[in-house]
This record gives structure tokens, sequence and C-alpha cells, in this order.
């Protein structure tokens, strides 16, 4: 079955940057696009970036535009989502997702925390 796990959250200051990462199985990872969405405290789900199957082509929300990165490494079957210059805004449990802005199914998520 499709596993996706999410992991590299943490808290991080203004400013600051954290790397999460996606690692998923149960399916031709390189086949799919992929996403990542995120879900702030009180707040609905919000789509935050996505990649073409083959990293040819990215989209970012335009919250996170010029801060994030996503990035893939169909070898090793992972997602990755680079997160520079953060605010307090982004503070949110983050998760990944397979399939064109689909929202499900998605892993249990990582929490990034921002804060002084």
């Amino acid at each position: 079955q499709v596993q996706l796990l999410e992991s590299g959250g943490g808290l991080a200051q203004p400013g600051g940057s954290l790397r999460l990462s996606c690692a998923a199985s149960g399916f031709s990872f390189s086949g799919y696009y992929m996403n990542w969405f995120r879900q702030a405290p009180g707040k609905g789900l919000e789509w935050v970036s996505g990649i073409y199957n083959d990293g040819s082509v990215t989209d970012y929300a335009d919250s996170v535009k010029g801060r994030f990165t996503i990035s893939r490494d169909n070898a090793k079957n992972t997602l990755y989502l680079q997160m520079n210059s953060l605010k307090p805004e982004d503070t949110a449990l983050y998760y990944c997702t397979k399939g064109y802005r689909d929202s499900r199914p998605r892993g249990q998520g990582t929490q990034v925390t921002v804060s002084s």
C-alpha cells in the first residue's frame, strides 16, 4: 500500500531554514506528480508546492514562492522541501502526497514551528 513518511520538521526561528523529506513506498514514485501540503492550527489544508514526476517543472503557492524549493530524488524515492526565510505563518503540519494537487492519501506529517 501507499506509504508516505515525512520527516525533518522542528522548531526554527523567523528567518531560519528547515529541510523536509518524504520517503515514499508502495507505488511507482518516479511516475507521479508529488506535492507538499500544510495545515496550520485551526485552518484548512493548504497546497504548498508540486513537482512533475521527472522534476522538470515545479510550482508554488504565492505564500511560499521565492522562499521554498521543492525537489525529488527518484533513485531514492524521496521528495524534499527546502524552506528558507521562514515566517511564523509557516507554522503548520506538513504533508506530502502523490498525484496532481491530490490531498490524499497522506502520511502522519511533520510539524514545523517558527517562533522566536
